[in-house]
């Protein structure tokens, strides 16, 4: 009997006939199998935070949350496989153990491995690419059943088809990721300006190891965080409470408070966002990196993120600031920026140049519709790609044009599920592929 699904804001539902969670790699390829010889539909879910359809099916969903773990780790050579239902926040405890981390991780934990490097995840950082710039090899079982290993050495063409492909290439089994050194973080945050924000923005993403902000709408307040590498340990756990406090108390319970009156009188969210500008404090933290990235959300939202050309954040971000104004636009969550290093992988959003992130949110239950595309339209007309695993409306019409090895992804697509298997409507749209 079909069962209910539902990502993580609600802003997809589906039903599949069954949801499988296989614990062996031949598990994987028998389910692979069986779903080509009764002709069903298949994908994979990682922990439903995309908020895009891409999961969407009404044939079989897997779930690897019952194959995780480390497969293999190399400290000397600083390397470790893992497979593809291992979630990120277990990961980084699990490289802490052996003196390892990732160089740099998104600002939530919750997703698979597997699901955060198919749809681009990414945090922050000028000298940073994307979580996944950091994989060096895969294990995927491809369309046709078959087990394929590819890497830097081995099949890398492929690699960089896999690198980010929407769950559309293959099952990924098991990830080789390239790591560093376990490092502790100093995170500062603090209220500024935006303008001197945007005016001091070329020396912020300089001078800071990670640097992002979060700009309150109808408001001239931002929010910064620097990252930096520190030597210094850990502090107390008093001062751990007091940041818990921060995050779950001031950013999650007072943000659902003032939220739900915003989305009961939609009127009030310009002083509701001023309000929340006002409670935003500064300090600072030293913890572990994998410790220091993420943060709890707890209030839901819908979002949309789109990547442009670096030296275009703050054009856009004024274009955007005006749009808000002049359409008076009922939103209180912040725009969130974030810098990437460019890449060279297929379908990256950060492919072939240094890249800006600017994120929408809208807290669950208010419309965003015309608030997010209005804001579509203006970092499209700035070179904007969308986030793959954020809201946007553009079909494979518009969004070949703008990914340079766009043909390639395409080719390799068809080569390893010649079928189909993998699609679902959302993928053919945006894929461009024929039902």
């Amino acid at each position: 009997m079909p069962m209910q699904w539902s990502n993580w804001s609600a802003s997809v539902t589906c039903q599949p006939m069954v949801i499988r969670y296989p614990q062996s790699l031949d598990e994987i390829v028998a389910i692979v199998n069986e779903c080509r010889q009764q002709g069903r539909g298949l994908r994979v879910v990682g922990s439903g935070h995309s908020f895009t359809p891409l999961v969407a099916t009404d044939g079989v969903l897997i779930s690897l949350d019952h194959y995780s773990g480390l497969e293999q780790i190399d400290v000397a050579a600083g390397t470790a496989t893992v497979r593809g239902g291992t979630k990120i926040k277990a990961l980084g405890t699990l490289l802490s153990r052996h003196g390892l981390a990732q160089e740099n991780l998104g600002d939530i934990d919750a997703q698979s491995i597997a699901g955060a490097i198919s749809t681009g995840t990414h945090g922050t950082g000028l000298t940073l690419g994307s979580i996944s710039t950091q994989v060096i090899g895969m294990t995927l079982v491809t369309g046709q059943g078959e087990v394929l290993v590819c890497s830097e050495h081995e099949r890398p063409e492929i690699l960089r088809a896999a690198q980010v492909s929407l769950g559309a290439l293959g099952i990924i089994a098991s990830v080789t990721l390239r790591l560093v050194p376990a490092y502790r973080l100093e995170y500062v945050w603090r209220r500024e300006n935006l303008g001197l924000c945007l005016e001091q923005l070329g020396h912020n993403t300089a001078a800071n190891r990670n640097f992002e902000f979060y700009w309150l709408p109808h408001t001239d307040k931002v929010m910064t965080k620097r990252m930096n590498i520190s030597q210094q340990a850990a502090h107390s756990q008093l001062r751990h409470t007091l940041r818990h406090y921060q995050e779950l108390v001031l950013e999650n319970s007072v943000l659902w408070l003032i939220s739900e009156v915003c989305r009961h009188f939609p009127t009030a969210t310009p002083a509701a966002s001023g309000l929340i500008a006002s409670l935003v404090s500064s300090g600072m933290d030293i913890n572990d990196s994998h410790k220091i990235f993420a943060t709890p959300r707890l209030v839901r939202f819908q979002e949309m993120e789109y990547s442009l050309p670096l030296e275009n954040l703050a054009v856009a971000l004024e274009a955007i600031d005006r749009c808000i104004r002049r359409r008076r636009f009922q939103v209180h969550f912040p725009l969130e920026c974030r810098v990437v290093r460019g890449d060279d992988i297929d379908l990256s959003p950060a492919a072939g140049r240094d890249s800006a992130y600017i994120a929408a949110h809208m807290y669950k239950g208010m419309a965003y519709h015309e608030y997010f595309a209005a804001l579509e339209d203006i970092l499209r007309s700035y070179g904007g790609r969308p986030h793959w695993g954020k809201l946007h409306s553009l079909t494979a019409r518009e969004l070949a044009p703008l990914y340079p090895r766009w043909e390639h992804f395409q080719a390799v697509r068809a080569s390893l599920d010649p079928a189909g298997l993998l699609l679902n409507p959302y993928l053919r749209r945006i894929l461009g592929v024929g039902a």
